[in-house]
């Protein structure tokens, strides 16, 4: 009896001790084993970024676009979802592709921001709406395009008695559109190419593989910014919308002046941490100031990136009305009317300044000018 419970026991234990062991055992060769090692985080989020589509170049002696490939692009493009890889200008002209080369740039589309506002920004989230494929060139719609199209049933009306008309539900069609497009021409001709040919030609100012918003907003920065807003840092320089992807928000808003020069702080931060203060002068940081948990001061004043921003006299000049200039003399002749009939001085001298009227207290006589030379005067009666 006592044999049989001590060979219990002895199984017994044996079972937990190997229970134990072996859960330890594997973890060992887990780690042990080069197949399973693991790819540190910082390298893993340092290598995420979306790669730039790649396809084979379309050949210069390709046919004419065929019927079913016209309808595989519209079929695939139309009501996609995309992220906008530059700025849209939110007018009637949009942007024109062409041999990777975006239009208007510079300059030029800078004095379009400053003077229609851009619909849609670097990063943000949009929708193609319609695809229409040209002669020459395929006509890409964001967001609904700058005009709103109307429906064939929004165009009828119908009349009542005594030509009443029949009022129905209020037009869904918004009056302000805030929509552009994107033209991506060709040679003579729109050639037969495929689905990933167009969208690695469409990657200048689309992105078809980004996942989210932000991922596509770093794609789209310089790589010094992008390594900053990943490191949750601000350099002197960045615009406010670079400060709001790298920080966030800010949860304090301080506005000041110092002389003539207006800023707002933006505070991030509260003691024991550190304490970040960006002072923003207009849409570019100036001053960044960081406090430290253990006293230190860090100031930063020098630029440390360069962004190509918009001339201010320039702008003003681009939001000036076409007719607007400088103003014109008031005159009582009639458009086209001849001046040479018109009334000169005597010897063509200029005609003498209009004296302002005195008041009486005034001892120097009043006087007029002389309609028989210049520079004489006649007491006033």
């Amino acid at each position: 009896m006592l044999r049989s419970r001590n060979g219990t026991l002895l199984a017994l234990l044996l079972w937990l001790t190997l229970s134990c062991i072996t859960p330890l055992l594997a973890q060992v060769s887990a780690k042990n084993s080069p197949a399973s090692a693991s790819v540190p985080l910082a390298a893993s989020s340092k290598n995420d970024q979306t790669p730039a589509p790649v396809a084979e170049p379309i050949p210069a002696n390709a046919p004419h676009i065929s019927r079913q490939t016209r309808l595989d692009v519209i079929r695939e493009f139309e009501t996609q979802l995309v992220y906008a890889r530059t700025t849209f200008p939110m007018n009637t002209k949009g942007l024109r592709l062409k041999q990777d080369v975006i239009s208007p740039n510079g300059e030029d589309l800078r004095q379009a921001l400053a003077l229609w506002g851009p619909a849609i920004k670097p990063g943000d989230p949009a929708r193609i709406s319609m695809v229409q494929i040209k002669d020459d060139h395929i006509h890409f719609e964001i967001n609904g395009g700058p005009t709103r199209h109307r429906k064939w049933y929004q165009r009828i009306e119908i009349s009542g008695t005594y030509d009443t008309p029949v009022t129905g539900r209020p037009d869904e069609v918004q009056s302000n559109p805030h929509g552009s497009f994107v033209d991506v021409y060709f040679g003579k001709y729109v050639p037969e190419m495929t689905v990933p040919q167009l969208r690695a030609m469409l990657y200048p100012v689309l992105d078809f593989n980004a996942r989210n918003k932000e991922q596509a907003y770093l794609d789209a920065v310089p790589p010094k910014v992008k390594e900053a807003i990943q490191a949750h840092r601000v350099l002197v320089g960045m615009d406010s919308e670079m400060v709001i992807h790298a920080k966030g928000r800010p949860p304090k808003k301080v506005r000041e002046r110092d002389g003539e020069t207006e800023y707002e702080e933006w505070i991030y931060g509260e003691p024991p941490a550190d304490v970040d203060f960006v002072r923003m002068v207009g849409d570019e940081v100036v001053r960044v100031e960081t406090i430290k948990v253990s006293g230190e001061k860090i100031v930063r004043t020098e630029k440390e990136i360069i962004l190509q921003r918009p001339d201010k006299d320039k702008d003003r000049e681009a939001k000036k009305e076409p007719g607007e200039g400088p103003g014109v003399r008031p005159t009582l002749r009639r458009p086209g009317e001849d001046s040479e009939g018109a009334p000169q001085p005597a010897g063509n001298a200029a005609p003498p300044p209009i004296q302002e009227p005195r008041g009486p207290d005034d001892p120097k006589p009043q006087g007029i000018p002389d309609p028989n030379g210049p520079g004489g005067f006649v007491p006033a009666l």
